[in-house]
């Protein structure tokens, strides 16, 4: 740059000046006399290819352009909404929703107020109307949504990688015969009448007393077949199993390591939470929407019915071999019983 005399400088950027000049006046001709497509139109296609070059030659000529397009980012550095950064794909009872609430916690995590099931049942109405759905946010603030029925559903995998093959997939695990039970106690709370567990669970096959893998609270808890089908598109490191049992007992430790693979500083400690006793379940001291402590809701942690001893050895048995692929699958041993 030293070597550059004044004078040069000058007469090069007036050189700039007319050459820009000149080319919008071909625009404007090329749009009025050749009715071809508005000025707007032609200056928005052409400013992106041009914008670099003008900052790189005012640059040569001397001026500093670091602090306008510092200036212009804060100017435009509101909140806008945006597609999710990370999911929350599954699993039902697993503590999903624990998940969220905690996540809430850290000052640049926002998300979806509710599941929006945007890639199992809304597909079609497409991403806009997906991004329309979503909290606002500030640049570096993570997006994120939760819909449990995404690790199940076989096509969530491809529309997921179709929005963004980098998002980042959290799916929360816990035992599944504790799961099972779980899930069958929910449905029982909305409906009375409905059959033991025991009768639900197994079926009578030639006399002989066997687990029901059709039953949906049972099939949801053989892990490694969704498991599998996520892996064929992503990476496994774009994919976090939490481990719901170390939710409850240790949820810090557990968020320590879902803030890490988040790429968040570890703000959220056990500042954050209190046992419960009477719930069985960790509370919040203060979140997102509250100072006070509050638990997540009277659904949680509801006590779970007896379950006869024999149907839950069958379970036992049922589920061993299958959490066994899903170990070598996850490269995880949870160690279920």
């Amino acid at each position: 740059m030293k070597y550059v005399p004044v004078l040069a400088k000058r007469t090069m950027f007036t050189y700039f000046i007319i050459m820009f000049l000149l080319y919008l006046f071909y625009t404007i001709n090329f749009c009025v006399v050749d009715k071809q497509p508005t000025l707007k139109t032609i200056l928005k296609s052409h400013i992106s290819k041009y914008k670099s070059g003008a900052f790189r030659f005012a640059s040569f000529l001397g001026f500093d352009v670091e602090d306008y397009k510092y200036t212009r980012l804060s100017r435009n550095a509101g909140p806008v909404r945006r597609l999710p950064d990370a999911l929350i794909i599954g699993v039902k009872k697993c503590g999903t929703r624990a998940l969220l609430e905690f996540l809430r916690l850290h000052p640049d995590v926002r998300a979806a107020v509710s599941e929006i099931h945007f890639f199992d049942k809304y597909y079609h109405k497409g991403f806009e109307w997906y991004r329309e759905r979503m909290p606002l946010t500030l640049e570096g603030q993570i997006t994120m949504e939760k819909t449990p029925s995404y690790w199940v559903t076989k096509s969530a995998p491809k529309r997921v990688y179709a929005m963004n093959p980098s998002v980042k997939l959290l799916a929360v695990v816990r035992d599944p015969v504790t799961r099972a039970i779980s899930d069958y106690t929910q449905s029982a709370s909305k409906r009375p009448s409905l059959a033991p567990f025991e009768q639900l669970a197994l079926s009578n096959r030639s006399g002989c007393s066997a687990v029901d893998p059709t039953w949906a609270p049972v099939r949801l808890g053989v892990y490694a077949r969704p498991l599998r089908r996520w892996l064929r598109r992503f990476r496994r490191d774009r994919l976090l199993l939490v481990n719901g049992e170390r939710l409850v007992a240790d949820p810090a430790a557990e968020m320590a390591k879902v803030q890490d693979f988040l790429g968040l500083k570890r703000v959220i400690t056990e500042k954050h939470f209190y046992f419960n006793s009477a719930k069985g379940f960790p509370c919040l001291l203060k979140s997102e929407s509250s100072s006070s402590p509050h638990c997540l809701g009277k659904t949680k942690g509801r006590n779970h019915p007896r379950i006869d001893p024999a149907a839950l050895k069958r379970l036992r048995e049922f589920y061993r071999p299958l959490n066994e692929i899903f170990y070598r699958l996850s490269g995880i041993n949870f160690g279920w019983p």
